[in-house]
């Protein structure tokens, strides 16, 4: 075989095998989610608004498959679902998120999605969203979360008019950071004494990430959250989603799509008789 056409080969067998070589160690891992019916529901899935990495100079936001995951798991169970960002419109997204090798399915799904686009590109603001509106809401996460969402005390407002409507709440990777804003009538966070995750300290210092204002699990487990998670030779591919009433949580980037369905099932358990 000629040298050109064997460099060929190779390149194409490392365009798509290293993709799939991520799927089988745990990243954006595929799973057959059961068919849902949750039709006349709404769903609301919240981003970061923030698109610097503090002060060096890198472009960052929502982690796209933290958004994009959840957003099909809920619509394609039949619900209405809603995108809003803590300032509203245009939602910053981490770019390494939607190239290859880390692109996922649901992210390819997106890019050929006129309607989801235009709903990121003009995202609701959160100070003008009712919480108590919906039945589930959704807390993406990506580096841009540790910057806003436990700093916004009208993101914590409408937490709790979802919680106070007993919409199930959830979330993955940093989301969940965003529950730290939400302090019940006794002023403590509405995660204290509850049993969630999120992502990792391990996973943030094998990122090299550490300059972040808000760490998940340390600053979840500050506030009074019995934090669970799972760990693997690198915590990016490890997975994890942990219930706790309605309050629904996923580690990491691998578990949006298993967060959410687990959010709808928490709906259907008590929505008196509902049938998936």
């Amino acid at each position: 075989m000629p040298i050109a056409a064997a460099v060929v080969l190779a390149l194409v067998v490392i365009w798509l095998g290293l993709p799939a070589l991520l799927r089988a160690l745990g990243l954006h891992r595929e799973k057959r989610l059961p068919k849902r019916n949750l039709a006349g529901r709404r769903a609301l899935i919240i981003t970061t608004s923030c698109d610097k990495l503090g002060d060096t100079g890198r472009k960052t936001g929502v982690f796209a498959s933290e958004m994009t995951a959840p957003y099909y798991t809920f619509l394609d169970a039949g619900m209405a679902v809603d995108v809003a960002s803590i300032r509203g419109g245009d939602i910053p997204i981490e770019a390494v998120s939607l190239k290859w090798p880390l692109r996922s399915s649901h992210d390819t799904r997106f890019l050929r999605d006129a309607a989801f686009r235009g709903k990121v590109k003009s995202s609701a603001a959160v100070p003008s969203v009712d919480g108590g509106a919906y039945d589930a809401v959704f807390l993406a996460g990506g580096w841009g979360a540790a910057y806003d969402f436990e700093q916004s005390p009208e993101l914590g407002r409408l937490l709790l008019q979802a919680d106070k409507r007993g919409a199930v709440i959830g979330g993955v990777c940093h989301g969940p950071l965003g529950l730290l804003a939400a302090r019940a009538g006794n002023d403590l966070p509405l995660v204290n004494g509850r049993k969630l995750t999120a992502v990792t300290d391990k996973q943030v210092r094998e990122l090299g990430i550490t300059l972040t204002p808000r760490h998940p699990e340390r600053d979840l487990r500050a506030a009074g959250a019995v934090f669970e998670g799972s760990t693997g030779f690198r915590d990016i591919f490890a997975s994890r989603v942990v219930a706790d009433g309605r309050l629904v949580t996923g580690q990491n980037q691998n578990d949006g799509a298993e967060t959410a369905d687990r959010m709808i099932q928490v709906i259907l358990e008590t929505s008196n008789g509902a049938k998936s």
